[in-house]
């Protein structure tokens, strides 16, 4: 293994979605979403640590699931679990993740992936990503990961790539995020658009530079920092309410003339659904996705359920297309085409007299 090569793993969202069994205590990553045996951020650790040492792995959060990350990622150092004291979106956990690589490693490549996505062809994955880092410690390349479109979905951001010879990878033309049904349609016509993963590489130097040239204040406030010292959290807690909130890809990657896509066909989905769940789950005979025992199902098809409570038997009638998710706290019984709600149920609790407590 490259002692030069890290990997940071984006952990600190909250997933409302996947309401109800991911709440803000206890959000999608730390689940085992697909019954699998493994949670969403172990199967990301499993999958990247056969490329990357432990000790080179660092996982970034929110500072209330820094003692769950150390419990389901036992291997990585416990100083690597990094807690944002704020959700500042992707620029500033970037860039705060490079400095403290950087303090270690001035000349670390650094992967950055989040937690919660879905990986079928992992050897596939660690190719491309073995790719990755040789262009980024031989070029100043900003490096993001493109996955071959399989339909028009309105829900990802594109990447519009320049078609060259080398098939391997190509530069950026432009980034779209979550167009429309008939723009969709046209990008996939083209054959010249990849799905945005939100999987990048980089070398410390590259993305430090493009901070400081298209992120100057925010460059200015994290330089301001020593890190991997005992000052470092006292001056986080201080610059984090004054960091603004904007994203890698609009910060950076939108407006830098050197960023690379590899185009990648992984069997890759980000779960952003439970419809994305069912599609990737494994399906019975009348095409239910049961991921519970004691289920018992008559006239249902088309059906993703979740029973928390494997004591608890649960028996569905004449339900076709459904999300039937039961926790400890909450039950959910909607239609899969619905599944884009789920925030808006999640808010309306939120907004009952004592709500907050199903969350």
């Amino acid at each position: 293994m490259n002692k030069n090569n890290y990997c940071v793993i984006m952990a600190g969202g909250i997933g409302s979605r996947f309401w109800p069994m991911s709440t803000q205590k206890f959000p999608k990553q730390f689940h085992d979403i697909l019954g699998t045996g493994r949670t969403m951020i172990q199967q990301t650790f499993d999958r990247i640590s056969q490329l990357i040492p432990a000790e080179n792995i660092y996982v970034i959060t929110n500072e209330e699931y820094i003692d769950l990350t150390q419990q389901q990622l036992q291997d990585i150092p416990f100083e690597n679990i990094v807690g944002e004291p704020a959700m500042k979106n992707t620029s500033a956990c970037n860039l705060y993740m490079a400095k403290k690589i950087e303090a270690s490693n001035p000349n670390a490549n650094i992967i950055v992936m989040p937690a919660d996505h879905l990986i079928l062809k992992e050897k596939a994955f660690l190719e491309k990503v073995e790719l990755g880092f040789q262009l980024t410690s031989e070029n100043d390349y900003l490096i993001t990961l493109g996955i071959t479109p399989t339909r028009p979905d309105t829900g990802y951001g594109y990447i519009q790539f320049i078609r060259e010879n080398n098939e391997d990878y190509s530069k950026v033309k432009t980034f779209t995020e979550k167009p429309d049904l008939d723009i969709a349609k046209s990008f996939m016509e083209s054959g010249d658009f990849l799905w945005n993963a939100g999987i990048f590489i980089w070398n410390v130097k590259s993305i430090l530079k493009a901070f400081k040239k298209y992120l100057p204040e925010m460059t200015n406030q994290f330089n301001s920092c020593e890190y991997n010292c005992s000052t470092e959290k006292e001056c986080i807690n201080l610059i984090y309410p004054i960091v603004n909130k904007v994203s890698i890809d609009n910060g950076i990657l939108e407006k830098a003339n050197n960023v690379y896509v590899i185009p990648a066909n992984l069997g890759w989905s980000d779960l952003g659904t439970w419809t994305s769940v069912y599609t990737n789950a494994d399906k019975n005979d009348d095409n239910n996705a049961i991921s519970s025992k004691n289920v018992l199902t008559y006239n249902s098809k088309g059906n993703v359920i979740r029973i928390k409570n494997q004591n608890k038997a649960a028996v569905i009638d004449g339900l076709k297309n459904y999300i039937i998710v039961d926790t400890e706290k909450a039950l959910l019984i909607c239609p899969r085409d619905n599944d884009q709600l789920i925030k808006d149920y999640v808010l309306d609790l939120k907004n009952l007299k004592k709500g907050e407590r199903f969350m």
